[in-house]
């Protein structure tokens, strides 16, 4: 091993030591299982116990129980949580949370991989500490959420593109590692379907960029239509469980979380979408309805603007009225529900433009742009200097290094870019052509972005997804300058 190896392997050994050690240090004074972490530790926990994919409920009888099956949830997480379950014992989430460390540092690998694959040694080293050190990603791996094994298998999609084309395309085993991957990933959460569609396309194209590959179009596509249908099987297993076992077709887990049979209330989710932006409003309003109190006062005043049939103070007072009501039970009736809907078709009705458009777009940019410290002890509200300056002040610098990462990969796409999608490896004649693969990386973004208009709720961990694509573009800046052959 020469000398210049041997410096490379001790700085990457040094990058995920420090990797390392961020993500204990999160999980040992983060660690977080509550919520939807507990819904997954609980169908995993009846699978081993029960032989069934469902949930365990008090029965009729005192001290009986009930196993109701479910499809609230895919299957992909909770297989995850019942083998760690099955290794380290019953409802150890601490460990799981060990196993996401040992995947997250991964996920570092292979962006700095991809990286230098794509913009030479220099890129893999830069983008690897870069990636090892990113506080966003790091925190996750202290909750039980499939967060941080998206984000492994979003950079091992790409990687194993990367490979798949630098192999000669064709039957391989890196077209095999995308199709798992991307299968992986489906079941994980449902929304990662976008990114088998933004892949398994770009591998189309590059297995037809050839005059002879299009004379015979066919032969040269039957690798991609393959590994597509490999993707697909473990989505068509789970369609036909849950076509068995409830009589519904419902190939992802439903939109509401919930079972056949479940009544759904859409008019309080009307009501909250005509106003709401930010993610203090999920937390305050969104979350804690139905079985919580809410805040009456909290509301922000953009809730009691005026419409053409009410005056402002007409429905601040319908408002109260509708809150009032609710914290007296903590149940949101029918009938409640209705009032709620009532007023959301008066909102609707005089801003459809601002309900169907410019919220949908402020929530996909408060995902993007804010703190991302949702998992930390800090104000939901954070921007409140007089309340808490310690905390503002945390905050901003979060908001800004969050900004930094988008800045720094766009300039990095950028500059991937001007030259013309050509990897410095090998240099010269001989370059390699990634256009493809770059083109599906920023499909899978957009193809998220626009999946994001339709969410209700505003989590900032929805756009962390983001984030295995921005490490390996920011990589383009540390991109030794292209050799032009003679």
């Amino acid at each position: 091993m020469n000398r210049e190896r041997l410096r490379f392997w001790l700085w990457a050994g040094a990058g995920l030591l420090a990797g390392l050690l961020l993500r204990l240090w999160f999980v040992a004074h983060m660690a977080r299982a509550a919520g939807d972490s507990l819904v997954y530790g609980e169908i995993a926990r009846t699978w081993l116990q029960h032989g069934v994919y469902g949930m365990t409920e008090a029965g009729p009888t005192p001290g009986s129980i009930q196993i109701r099956p479910t499809l609230c949830r895919l299957p992909g997480y909770p297989l995850f949580l019942a083998a760690c379950f099955r290794l380290f014992g019953m409802g150890d989430y601490r460990a799981a949370l060990n196993v996401q460390v040992a995947v997250d540092l991964i996920t570092c690998w292979l962006a700095g991989a991809l990286a230098g694959r794509l913009f030479g040694r220099r890129a893999r080293l830069w983008v690897l500490w870069i990636a090892a050190l990113c506080p966003f990603t790091a925190n996750y791996v202290a909750t039980a959420l499939p967060e941080t094994l998206v984000f492994g298998l979003v950079a091992l999609a790409f990687y194993a593109f990367a490979r798949w084309q630098d192999a000669g395309l064709g039957t391989n085993r890196w077209l095999w590692t995308v199709a798992a991957a991307l299968a992986c990933s489906i079941l994980l959460r449902p929304e990662q379907g976008l990114l088998a569609a933004a892949v398994l396309p770009a591998m189309l194209w590059r297995s037809l960029a050839t005059r002879e590959a299009r004379s015979r179009p066919l032969r040269a596509a039957l690798p991609v239509l393959a590994a597509a249908l490999c993707a697909a099987l473990p989505l068509l297993l789970w369609t036909a469980r849950n076509e068995r076992v409830f009589h519904v077709f419902q190939p992802l887990s439903p939109r509401n979380a919930n079972d056949p049979g479940e009544v759904v209330l859409h008019g309080f989710g009307r009501w909250y979408r005509s106003w709401a932006i930010d993610f203090a409003s999920v937390d305050e309003f969104c979350w804690p309805m139905d079985g919580a109190r809410i805040e009456f006062a909290s509301l922000p005043p953009r809730v009691f603007s005026a419409t053409s049939q009410s005056t402002s103070a007409e429905v601040r007072i319908r408002t109260a009225a509708l809150f009032a009501d609710y914290n007296t039970t903590l149940e949101l009736t029918p009938s409640l529900d209705a009032r709620f809907d009532a007023l959301a078709a008066e909102r609707i009705h005089d801003q459809r433009a601002l309900y169907y458009l410019g919220l949908p777009i402020a929530r996909v940019f408060d995902m993007a742009l804010r703190p991302r410290t949702e998992l930390m002890p800090v104000a939901d509200e954070w921007w409140r200097w007089r309340e808490h300056r310690a905390q503002t002040a945390f905050a901003a610098c979060y908001a800004a290094l969050n900004l930094g990462f988008f800045a720094f990969a766009f300039a990095g796409f950028t500059a991937w870019r001007r030259r013309a999608w050509l990897s410095p490896d090998p240099p010269g004649p001989g370059q390699r052509a990634t256009r493809e693969l770059a083109c599906a990386m920023a499909a899978s973004l957009l193809l998220r972005a626009v999946l994001l208009l339709f969410i209700d709720n505003s989590e900032p961990r929805y756009t962390l997804e983001f984030f295995p694509v921005f490490l390996v573009w920011t990589g383009a800046l540390f991109a030794a300058p292209r050799k032009t052959p003679r």
